[in-house]
């Protein structure tokens, strides 16, 4: 046989013999790069998956929030606070039930001088007095609960809180009281809540001690369990 024909052949042997080595090495490399992207987007459906459960329990645990805090109605905190004591339990009380919170202001301000409030105090007892209020509340009929707070003044609410009473109408609404004292407790005010509204419901009281109402939280997030809140 010619020697040129025998190289020619060799030659072509050779490279047929590339050939089949690449077209292996390429068909293994695109099934590899297949895998790789079949497990990539699996992850990704995971992942996705994933971010969806996630969502999903945010939003339930937001429905239960919601949920809670819309079981009794539309709630308002409005409270009478000439010290701050009044007011400290108030703010407790918003913080955990949400709803709004007013704080009851008089046209006349009270004294500072704490022998001079009493002698104020008492007078307008005695005279069965109504003193004016500069605080309005245009929406009082949007709200389901009233929490109604105020201090303990010669064994009674002081008499700006029968304005309040006399003022609105709360019938069909739960009236919940709490008090500040020097240890006076709710001194029965509750019954006199019950006796201005009759047809309100007046639910069981707080009593918070004047100098225990700046860490009365736990005292009140009781209460209001107790209570149905």
């Amino acid at each position: 046989m010619n020697k040129k024909l025998i190289v020619l052949i060799g030659v072509i042997l050779v490279i047929a013999i590339i050939v089949i080595v690449v077209g292996i090495n390429l068909a293994r490399n695109n099934e590899n790069t297949s895998t790789v992207q079949n497990q990539a987007s699996g992850e990704n459906q995971e992942e996705n998956q994933g971010v969806g459960q996630v969502t999903n329990n945010k939003t339930n645990v937001e429905q239960n929030q919601n949920s809670q805090e819309n079981k009794n109605g539309n709630v308002l905190v409005v409270y009478f606070s000439h010290t701050g004591n009044t007011e400290n339990v108030a703010n407790f009380i918003h913080e955990a039930v949400g709803g709004d919170i007013i704080k009851l202001e008089t046209e006349e301000q009270y004294t500072d001088n704490y022998n001079d409030l009493l002698d104020i105090a008492q007078e307008e007892q005695n005279d069965n007095a109504r003193p004016a209020l500069s605080t309005q509340i245009d929406n009082i009929d949007n709200y389901d609960t009233i929490f109604l707070g105020y201090p303990i003044w010669w064994g009674d609410m002081p008499m700006a809180l029968y304005t309040f009473l006399d003022e609105y109408d709360l019938s069909g609404k739960t009236i919940a009281p709490f008090t500040t004292s020097g240890g006076s407790g709710l001194s029965g005010t509750p019954s006199n809540i019950e006796d201005e509204e009759p047809n309100a419901t007046v639910t069981e009281g707080l009593s918070v001690r004047d100098s225990s109402s700046k860490n009365s939280q736990s005292a009140v997030n009781e209460w209001l369990s107790e209570i149905g809140f």
